[in-house]
């Protein structure tokens, strides 16, 4: 190669290699901010409740039992019907109750003409005793019998009393007012008071209780926030329990909290509540399963953050971004109560003012620079 035709060559070299270190020192470009759609929290009342599981159970239960023994006669109500109280259900063979109480009727006269002949003996003796006719002795014993036929009316009065009650026991009521269920017995079956025989069942179903269970966990947890000032309270809303059926439909009648149990379940951990619904129409039976949704209290200045805005790491704590200083994202680890509706009820790690970085967040990392813009097409809470 001659030296004319090199010299060009050298030259176009030295130009690539300028070319090249003038890009090596060139200072980098910063890279866009990221845009990423926030809400900005705030703080505002809130009411808590909690649906708790529970079963329905009648107002009060009447077991109809035998108090006499016999045969039944009569069944006088139609079964799955309403019956009244005292309402006559069963009549048993009166037929020697009748005979029992005439008996004793006959005994108490016989008594009574006894009684009659020592009181009127008594009362000659005590005559002849003052003028000394007789002795003390024979006074003595006129009293004593006297009263021996005395006790003999008490006696035969309260046989009476006794055979009267075993004959209207033959007549079987209904000790309350409610609806029947299913007869135990038949007419003709011989029902016996010593065993008690079971004859029918009524149950008042107007009110109605519904007894729920709560986890002694979250009362503690009720009691501990209430006491701290976190949760606030007033009587006449805690009383108040709403009712969703098994098919998910809200019963129309409110219901009052009646009372708590103090005993944890061992089984179940769990507590005991009673609530009480009025029942006019008869919608509800006992061993129904139903859900009740009680107010626990208000929070006052409750900070409520989107669920989509909201992740967790790797040892499960919930996290969020926020837009921090410089705009740039930053990770809080939050400290989660409950859910309420699509919302995290946050007790700790996000403060009203806060932009909470909502939309976008596949892109933002911590430490990333955001362009904060209001996010919108949120789901409705």
């Amino acid at each position: 190669m001659s030296f004319k035709h090199a010299l060009p060559a050298a030259v176009l070299l030295a130009a690539l290699v300028l070319s090249g270190c003038s890009k090596k020192t060139s200072a980098p470009t910063a890279s866009a901010p990221i845009e990423a759609g926030v809400i900005t929290i705030a703080a505002q009342p809130l009411t808590l409740t909690r649906e708790l599981p529970g079963r329905t159970s009648a107002y009060r239960i009447a077991e109809v039992r035998a108090r006499v023994s016999g045969i039944v006669l009569k069944q006088l109500f139609t079964e799955g019907r309403d019956v009244k109280e005292g309402q006559s259900l069963y009549q048993i063979d009166p037929a020697p109750y009748q005979a029992a109480l005439d008996s004793a009727k006959a005994s108490l006269a016989r008594t009574q003409a006894s009684a009659t002949s020592a009181r009127l003996q008594e009362e000659r003796f005590k005559h002849l005793l003052a003028e000394t006719a007789i002795s003390q002795q024979d006074y003595d014993n006129a009293l004593a019998a006297f009263q021996a036929a005395d006790a003999d009316v008490a006696a035969s009065n309260a046989a009476v009393q006794t055979a009267a009650i075993n004959l209207g026991y033959t007549n079987v009521t209904s000790p309350i007012s409610g609806r029947i269920g299913l007869s135990s017995v038949t007419e003709g079956a011989y029902v016996q008071s010593g065993s008690a025989t079971l004859l029918a069942t009524v149950q008042q179903l107007d009110p109605l209780y519904v007894d729920l269970t709560q986890s002694s966990t979250e009362v503690f947890n009720l009691r501990r926030a209430l006491a701290a000032g976190r949760l606030e309270t007033s009587p006449a809303d805690n009383t108040k329990v709403n009712l969703i059926l098994d098919d998910g439909s809200a019963y129309s009648v409110e219901g009052t909290l009646q009372f708590s149990d103090i005993t944890v379940d061992p089984t179940s951990n769990s507590i005991t509540l009673r609530a009480l619904f009025p029942n006019p129409k008869i919608e509800l039976f006992p061993g129904l399963f139903v859900r009740a949704r009680i107010t626990e209290g208000t929070v006052p200045a409750a900070i409520l953050a989107p669920q989509l805005g909201v992740g967790r790491n790797q040892r499960g704590d919930a996290t969020a971004l926020v837009v921090g200083a410089e705009s740039k994202a930053e990770l809080r680890i939050l400290k989660i109560d409950r859910a309420v509706g699509n919302q995290w009820l946050v007790s700790d790690g996000l403060k009203p003012g806060d932009q909470l970085i909502v939309q976008n967040l596949q892109r933002v990392r911590p430490g990333s620079v955001v362009k904060p813009v209001p996010a919108t097409n949120l789901p409705a809470n």
